[in-house]
């Protein structure tokens, strides 16, 4: 679009020409899209899904076959509010990462930034480029996590065939992935320690918090500190419970825990919460026989994990993802149609063969 040397100086698509790239992808695939469009709930009804839907304070019901939820990290879940913030302050005296705010409301103003991954560091290059008068950056580690562990992961033995380990082995690694810390991009990092208005506090695990003559005062182990505004990238919880989509379904719903029993010294409730899904990504039931159209909601993010592996969200294992799940969904679907496909074959009597005419031939023979 812009010329070779564009193309050669090219580090990382504008996010506006990404979209548009995006827009033009589903003309060319012939892709139904509807934006701005809301799932309120699933049901199962009368032997078939149907998502109430709403758009424009219109609300509609869909019925189909199947439904995938590729909903990303909240989708999973919700954002992880520590409670001694949330608990203890204002709500509008602070903003999680995953919500949208007018960065010109913070020029000026003295902004905590609270955790030191990704979402932190693009907070404070926001805030800084947005003319705040400081930022300072409370992390709770005494060092900045060094590894990606989505890099380790990237090999196709791991993100192909994670599903079809044993439960223990599935329940082990996804603790030790859980542990990893996820490190800032080093070009955010940079950019933000550049400013001369920016600080980096390590060790500064959250003490209390409270409201202290209109300003807000944070307790860390590092030492006390004031601010005018909290800007949050404490990172999502995957918790289905809390997704209002679900709320009529998640009951019947087997969870790990349900299915797996973990060692002596091993348990980790949060782990065991999440869903046991089968190798399509589907829902499996807590009690089975009881709600069997369960399997024809496939869940495509964050929740995945233990079952299925890193192979919902990022860009690394969405090759290894994608085709399992549309071999699922197509699997799926053939083999309730069974039934179907062979009456459609026994009546099949499309003419193939009808050759010219020739003398002395008997059509009849």
């Amino acid at each position: 679009a812009y010329g070779p040397q564009s193309w050669e100086k090219l580090d990382k698509i504008e996010r506006g020409d990404w979209m548009a790239y995006l827009v033009w992808f589903r003309g060319a695939v012939g892709m139904d899209v509807e934006n701005e469009t809301n799932l309120l709930g699933i049901e199962i009804r009368n032997g078939h899904l149907a998502a109430r839907v709403e758009k424009d304070g219109i609300e509609r019901m869909m019925t189909c076959r199947k439904i995938v939820l590729a909903t990303g990290m909240e989708g999973a879940g919700g954002h992880h509010v520590p409670a001694a913030i949330s608990d203890a302050l204002p709500r509008d005296r602070w903003t999680h990462s995953g919500e949208t705010i007018d960065m010109g409301f913070l020029s000026g103003r003295t902004v905590g930034v609270i955790g030191a991954a990704a979402s932190s560091f693009d907070w404070a290059v926001a805030a800084l480029e947005a003319g705040a008068k400081s930022v300072t950056i409370l992390a709770r580690s005494r060092s900045l996590p060094r590894t990606e562990v989505l890099d380790w992961s990237n090999f196709s033995g791991f993100l192909n065939h994670y599903a079809d380990l044993d439960d223990i082995s599935r329940y082990r690694f996804a603790r030790r992935m859980f542990a990893f810390k996820t490190p800032p991009t080093t070009e955010m990092f940079e950019r933000a320690m550049r400013f001369p208005e920016c600080e980096l506090v390590m060790g500064a695990r959250l003490g209390t918090l409270r409201m202290q003559d209109g300003d807000i005062a944070v307790s860390t182990a590092a030492g006390d500190f004031v601010f005018d505004h909290l800007l949050l990238g404490t990172g999502y919880t995957v918790d289905l419970r809390r997704r209002p989509e679900l709320c009529g379904i998640i009951d019947a719903v087997a969870t790990w825990g349900d299915r797996f029993t973990p060692p002596a010294g091993e348990a980790d409730d949060s782990l065991l919460a999440y869903p046991y899904l089968g190798p399509a990504f589907e829902f499996l039931e807590k009690e089975p026989g009881q709600s069997p159209l369960l399997r024809d909601i496939h869940i495509f993010n964050s929740a995945a994990v233990p079952s299925l592996g890193p192979v919902c969200n990022g860009i690394t294992g969405l090759k290894s993802g994608v085709p399992r799940l549309v071999a699922g969904i197509c699997r799926g679907l053939f083999l309730q149609d069974a039934d179907l496909f062979y009456q459609t074959l026994d009546a099949y009597d499309k003419v193939h063969f009808e050759p010219q005419m020739m003398p002395g031939f008997d059509p009849r023979l």
